[in-house]
């Protein structure tokens, strides 16, 4: 990973209401962690990391760090975590981490694919990301900016796991050589789409027939419950004939 200049300034403002008022300015509050010193608060223009995120790739930036009226006249440090606000996209704060030449460190960076999968361009397969990152570890100057893996040969119902790819040289990539990173799942028939349908269809009518059937029973079920009681009721107030002769 080639690094890029980025300019920095210490930092004195870090309530919320002044680093609100900082943003406004145009510049992105941020802080910067490593071994060979303690954490420091900074500010940086936001047009200079906007514009470097613009012409990267991803969001990993190895960074030649000058920090105005410091001691050390650069730092390399790796931009650790970018925080964006959830409406306007904008940069609205930076994590770094000072990083030595002769240190590995690990991040994880985004997968793309190139060519067309004969699975899909054939049988009319689709295409599934399964992980859309992988996590690598190397030196700062042998870091991939991403990691491109070929599926032109992938044909339907095949995967292509972590442990099939190649790393570029001098990296290590980590986890389990069994994840699935890519594959290629078969179209689904137009029949089993129809069945699906129908099946669907079917639910809506059974459960409207139901709602109908338990409407129409309850009327008559009421209906007859009250019919004894009015019978009782006749009884109660009509003589008998035994009565009426005495």
């Amino acid at each position: 990973m080639k690094t890029v200049p980025l300019k920095a300034f210490p930092r004195s403002l870090v309530q919320r209401g002044a680093v609100k008022k900082l943003r406004a300015s145009g510049r992105v509050p941020a802080t910067i962690y490593g071994r060979q010193a303690k954490p420091q608060n900074l500010e940086v223009i936001y047009d200079d990391i906007a514009g470097l995120l613009k012409h990267s790739v991803s969001e990993n930036l190895l960074v030649d760090l000058t920090v105005e009226n410091d001691v050390r006249a650069k730092r390399l440090a790796l931009v650790q975590e970018i925080q964006h606000h959830p409406l306007s996209a904008k940069v609205i704060h930076l994590d770094l981490h000072e990083v030595a030449e002769n240190e590995k460190i690990t991040i994880s960076v985004p997968v793309e694919t190139t060519g067309e999968a004969a699975g899909v361009k054939v049988g009319g397969g689709s295409l599934t990301h399964v992980l859309l990152k992988l996590k690598v570890r190397s030196l700062p100057k042998d870091l991939p900016e991403q990691i491109t893996v070929d599926v032109t040969a992938l044909e339907i119902g095949k995967s292509i796991h972590l442990g099939d790819i190649a790393a570029p040289s001098g990296v290590e990539i980590l986890g389990d050589k069994h994840l699935t990173v890519v594959s290629v799942a078969a179209p689904r028939a137009e029949e089993e789409v129809a069945a699906t349908t129908t099946a669907a269809a079917g639910d809506v009518e059974m459960t409207k027939e139901k709602k109908e059937d338990g409407t129409e029973g309850a009327a008559p079920a009421a209906k007859d419950a009250k019919a004894p009681a009015g019978d009782k009721k006749a009884d109660a107030k009509t003589p008998t004939a035994d009565a009426k002769k005495k």
